[in-house]
């Protein structure tokens, strides 16, 4: 459901959608040969001998996260309408740790915008249930307060994040829920026969990859959604707009301005810069100065070591 401002905003909007760069949807398929050619060819460098390991691994880690990026793109709908060619352009396991599927349809549930940052309902809240708080132990609660800050979220969020997943999928095949098990199947095979080819082609051991490649990026990818969300009571007021740089904007294909994509799902990440500029001061507005100015280097300042919020959900649960 998309939401406009006026008519004359939906107008300007479908115009842009009717121009011939998003009938084509050049820039995303530019973005997707660069992924994968960036990926590949840095691999075939290491083939080579051109490079080594160490040089590898940076260049490794940026397109991985950027694939993350395009993965996020692809299940919204760009660079095509046909569901099947975006899921075969997103399952390669290159980010390792979520088969494509799992994170389209939580990712999409996380879309349902008056449920935001609720816990065990936002399949992407990080925030928990003022009861389930009460009954953790010392160390839960230590860990959930160094993650709302900006180091703890990139160096414990990956493996709190992974482990709940792993959690979830065990505690559902414990209830005989196996609606993902074929999707596992799959990624695992695909995981395990990329990390043998990987290893045998270019070097790259398994263990590598894994912690020094698909791990920090994981990391990187963490620092988008470190604090676009908030639990407040107005729905709208719950969504950032990031005022994030250039490389972190390309990085992150745009989706820093995040109130407009919550409000434009459909939107192309290309467009998103324009459209925001249009309603600057209404989006700002409608977000209740949600308003992050100095991007995610004002976040690393103020936050690295200090919570940004508290990891209990204010009013959650509640009656």
């Amino acid at each position: 459901m998309h939401e406009y401002f006026d008519p004359e905003h939906r107008q300007a909007v479908m115009r842009l959608r009717s121009s011939w760069t998003a009938r084509t949807e050049w820039p995303t398929w530019l973005v997707i040969v660069a992924v994968y050619g960036g990926w590949f060819g840095t691999l075939w460098l290491l083939h080579a001998r051109k490079i080594d390991l160490v040089t590898a691994a940076p260049l490794l880690v940026v397109f991985t996260t950027w694939y993350s990026s395009v993965q996020h793109e692809l299940m919204h709908g760009h660079p095509t309408r046909i569901k099947w060619l975006n899921r075969l352009l997103g399952c390669a396991p290159i980010a390792v740790w979520y088969p494509y599927t799992i994170y389209r349809d939580t990712h999409l549930a996380h879309h349902d915008d008056e449920r935001l940052t609720v816990p065990a309902v936002d399949p992407e809240s990080n925030y928990v249930l003022r009861h389930a708080w009460q009954r953790m132990s010392p160390l839960k609660r230590a860990l959930l307060r160094i993650r709302k800050t900006f180091v703890g979220r990139m160096v414990i969020g990956p493996p709190m994040t992974v482990g709940s997943l792993v959690k979830h999928t065990l505690r559902a095949w414990w209830h005989a829920d196996f609606r993902y098990l074929g999707i596992w199947i799959a990624h695992g095979g695909l995981l395990a026969a990329m990390l043998i080819a990987m290893h045998r082609w270019s070097g790259v051991p398994v263990w590598y990859y894994l912690v020094v490649i698909a791990w920090p990026a994981q990391s990187i990818a963490m620092i988008r959604s470190f604090y676009e969300h908030r639990a407040v009571s107005t729905t709208k007021a719950r969504i950032a707009i990031n005022e994030a740089g250039p490389l972190m904007r390309l990085l992150f294909l745009n989706n820093n301005y995040h109130l407009v994509h919550h409000d434009l799902p459909a939107l192309p990440w290309y467009l998103l810069p324009q459209v925001y500029r249009m309603r600057a001061s209404e989006y700002i507005g409608k977000c209740d100065g949600f308003h992050i100015r100095g991007g995610y280097g004002e976040l690393l300042r103020r936050y690295a070591f200090r919570s940004i919020d508290t990891p209990v959900h204010p009013f959650a649960g509640e009656v």
